[in-house]
């Protein structure tokens, strides 16, 4: 019962390890994200009526197409979840208690379900009522204040993170919840719970030590590009040819670096001796740093820098990634065969099991593609149509 991302994306993940994962739409154009992004086509360049948002969250999914609009489409489902394990909506706060599918009544059909909803702003508190995307959980959560050109730089001002943070952060915390709530279902009571989680908590809980920075200290984190808020040098470098990446991350790594680039008089420096000091001096260090890597190519300075124990990286576009040797080894990019397209391409879920590892199952399917298949597996009901 979830739509656009955040808890389809929990969903998908749970799919990726092995969970059977049906996918409830409405039968007259079923998840809004199924007409945002790219279109897919198949190789003679004809759209397959599927987009490239849609296919990145609902792979290992069975689609069925219930109206809960009615009463039949109302049975059927808390049929269904009479027989689930999981039930994941994100429905604006209360607003499946009018159909009798909020977690009280599920709960008294199944009272081992575990209950997920997945809001804006969660089930209580002023803004329960409100609807909201991830631009505004962003913005609320004080996540765009830290992401940006410096004020005082050219182009400065907050950024939006270039993808739906907020949605992504919350169906992982989703995921992590319901395989908890499972595990203590399971082990302890023999009972179901309701997981109640907001897209602006899950995003403020993101922000980690960035938000314990500023309570601690009380000073407020401000942009800085592509720098750290807390440590130096760590940020993004101009070289020869491209952007190259440093993260230097303490002061015996500093005076190796200070080594590689032929600046070994820096560590002994009192400006630069500490991380805090280099913090405090960050304009009289940063641009002894910058002379001395415009001196080579970035490619250069990545052997020199990797070979001494120095993190250092390109900045990559997503062409860039996509032939990224380490990646590929990795098996990040990936292609399944596709019933209208051919082939589809995905990036693959990152976590290598040793014993279980994650199947890829299931292309993302049409809307209710499964409606009898699934129907009739679960409820004994086959040849049935969509209620």
């Amino acid at each position: 019962m979830t739509r656009v991302f955040a808890g389809p994306w929990a969903a998908q993940i749970l799919a990726d390890f092995g969970a059977e994962v049906v996918k409830v739409e409405h039968p007259r154009g079923g998840d809004d994200v199924r007409r945002m992004g790219f279109p897919q086509k198949d190789a003679a360049g004809n759209e397959t009526g599927e987009t490239s948002s849609f296919l990145a969250m609902n792979r290992g999914k069975r689609s069925v197409a219930l109206d809960i609009a009615t009463p039949e489409g109302q049975d059927t489902l808390r049929a269904l979840a009479a027989k689930a394990d999981v039930f994941i909506e994100n429905f604006k706060a209360g607003g499946l208690a009018r159909y009798g599918l909020d977690h009280a009544s599920l709960a008294a059909v199944n009272p081992r379900l575990v209950y997920c909803s997945i809001t804006g702003y969660g089930q209580d508190g002023p803004y329960a009522a409100l609807p909201g995307y991830d631009p505004i959980f962003q913005a609320m959560s004080g996540l765009m204040s830290v992401t940006g050109v410096p004020d005082g730089q050219p182009g400065a001002g907050p950024n939006l993170v270039g993808y739906s943070v907020s949605d992504i952060n919350a169906g992982f915390y989703a995921c992590i919840a319901i395989l908890a709530a499972l595990h203590h279902r399971d082990t302890v009571s023999g009972c179901g719970q309701h997981i109640d989680l907001a897209l602006l908590d899950s995003q403020l809980a993101a922000h980690s030590h960035i938000a314990m920075n500023y309570l601690v200290s009380g000073r407020m984190p401000v942009r800085a590009g592509t720098a750290s808020q807390i440590n130096t040098p760590w940020q993004s470098f101009d070289t020869a040819d491209r952007p190259l990446m440093v993260a230097v991350g303490n002061d015996r790594q500093f005076a190796t670096f200070c080594e590689a680039l032929d600046l070994p008089e820096l560590p002994a420096d009192p400006r630069f001796t500490t991380n805090r000091q280099r913090m405090a001096h960050k304009p009289d260090l940063l641009p002894l740093l910058q002379g001395a890597l415009l001196r080579r190519r970035a490619g250069d300075w990545m052997e020199i820098l990797n070979a001494a124990g120095i993190s250092s990286g390109p900045l990559n576009d997503f062409g860039g990634a996509k032939d990224d040797p380490q990646l590929n080894h990795r098996g990040m990019w990936q292609e399944m065969p596709h019933p209208r397209a051919g082939t589809m391409p995905f990036v693959a879920n990152p976590v290598r099991f040793s014993e279980t590892p994650v199947a890829y199952s299931r292309v993302p399917p049409q809307l209710g593609e499964h409606t009898e298949e699934v129907l009739a597996e679960w409820l004994g009901t086959a040849g049935s149509t969509a209620p």
